[in-house]
């Protein structure tokens, strides 16, 4: 759920999450099938169906052969070659295919060392370097293979870089309210088998690698407690052009010094007030707000002429013209998000 939430994998039980004629925008490692290999930085992934789901089940055994249709079909989208359903296809420059977010569960430790011990962890970009069909060695029934590779700058959150980064950014594992196991029922678990032994308390790994919350948000501290926030060259580029929202950037350029924060500050200041979502081939008025030109458009038809952030008057010939260079950057610092919209 609290994956979901965060928009990296959005269906709450399926394993790819995309479109049969666009591509997957990301998948879950699970460790479904004992015949997959993890690497770490490259995997085998199985294909979904084949399996009885008849009533309320979530989980069944195979009992067909996959095809590669619906989510199959869109994850073998994302592979730089044609579309071939029978023999499969091999990228021809595999880092030139569609990026597609992983995520792995712990569900996946019991054949995978990289798999976390606990909850799900986002581990980056991958790209689909091939696909092809094969019997599974499990079952006897014919399933669809993926091998991707990681294509990502940031490091792997297993590697001791990685481990480092998640440490200066504070980045822990977040459990559901009222999970039995979270982080103060481990403490007061903890506190009391150590009265018990005698034994004095001593710093958890967060209070002593970790930097409090107030010093995340304190300017003068960020370079101790946080790393901030890089922008590419690109990015830097298209701000610099987006004259008309120039105030707006200035101050959210500001909380780049919060590293992960500045996601936050920048989606919520390009919000639409509408929809209340990220904006989508957003239009920047005259007044300088911007709205979803979809948004604009239905306003504009329920014959409500004016901004709707502000109420002022954009008249009834007002031409929506969307912001592009807006939109190139959203889809910068949101991969993906556009096209669930």
């Amino acid at each position: 759920m609290r994956v979901s939430e965060a928009g990296v994998h959005r269906p709450h039980v399926g394993g790819i999450h995309g479109r049969s004629n666009d591509g997957a925008y990301s998948l879950v490692l699970a460790g479904g099938f004992a015949d997959e290999v993890d690497r770490g930085d490259e995997f085998t992934y199985t294909g979904s169906g084949g399996k009885n789901l008849a009533g309320n089940k979530r989980i069944g055994a195979p009992s067909a052969d996959q095809t590669l249709t619906n989510m199959n079909r869109a994850l073998a989208l994302n592979c730089d070659a044609p579309l071939d359903d029978k023999i499969g296809a091999e990228s021809r420059n595999w880092r030139a295919g569609k990026p597609v977010r992983v995520i792995r569960s712990f569900k996946g430790r019991k054949i995978s060392k990289y798999a976390p011990e606990e909850g799900n962890r986002y581990d980056g970009i991958y790209k689909v370097v091939k696909y092809w069909p094969e019997i599974s060695s499990s079952h006897g029934f014919l399933v669809w293979r993926y091998l991707l590779r990681r294509d990502d700058v940031e490091p792997a959150p297993w590697t001791s870089e990685g481990i480092e980064r998640s440490r200066r950014l504070c980045l822990r594992l977040q459990y559901p309210v009222g999970y039995p196991s979270d982080k103060e029922g481990k403490k007061t678990k903890g506190q009391t088998k150590k009265q018990a032994s005698g034994a004095s308390k001593r710093p958890t790994p967060d209070d002593d690698d970790c930097p409090s919350a107030s010093k995340v948000f304190k300017a003068s501290d960020s370079a101790e407690a946080v790393e901030a926030f890089q922008l590419t060259p690109q990015q830097q580029h298209l701000i610099r052009e987006d004259h008309q929202n120039q105030k707006l950037w200035d101050e959210v350029l500001a909380s780049l010094v919060e590293g992960p924060n500045f996601l936050k500050k920048l989606e919520q200041s390009f919000m639409c007030v509408c929809c209340q979502e990220l904006v989508y081939q957003p239009v920047t008025t005259d007044c300088l707000h911007n709205v979803c030109k979809d948004c604009l458009q239905r306003s504009f038809k329920a014959q409500v002429f004016s901004c709707p952030a502000c109420r002022h008057d954009l008249g009834q010939n007002y031409i929506m013209i969307p912001n592009e260079i807006l939109q190139t950057l959203l889809d910068l610092f949101f991969p993906g998000y556009s096209k669930g919209r």
